[in-house]
């Protein structure tokens, strides 16, 4: 009977926090530290695959056509 007791608490409770107000309640955290990974892999991937120069040398291009520069 107590199992039974326990099992019933248990789904109230999980039922509630999949619908209540807290229901996205950590969900910012996650997606915020989901997105650093991908930027930090990103940014591990241009300087091991050696394109940090050629990236700056496009940029430095595009700014100089833009702004009529030599």
């Amino acid at each position: 009977m107590k199992v039974k007791h326990r099992f019933e608490t248990w789904k109230t409770t999980v039922a509630s926090r999949m619908r209540g107000r807290g229901r996205d309640a950590g969900a910012g955290f996650v997606e915020y530290a989901g997105i650093m990974i991908i930027v930090a892999g990103i940014f591990v991937m241009i300087d091991g695959l050696g394109l940090d120069g050629l990236i700056s040398g496009a940029i430095f291009d595009a700014v100089n056509s833009v702004i009529g520069g030599g």
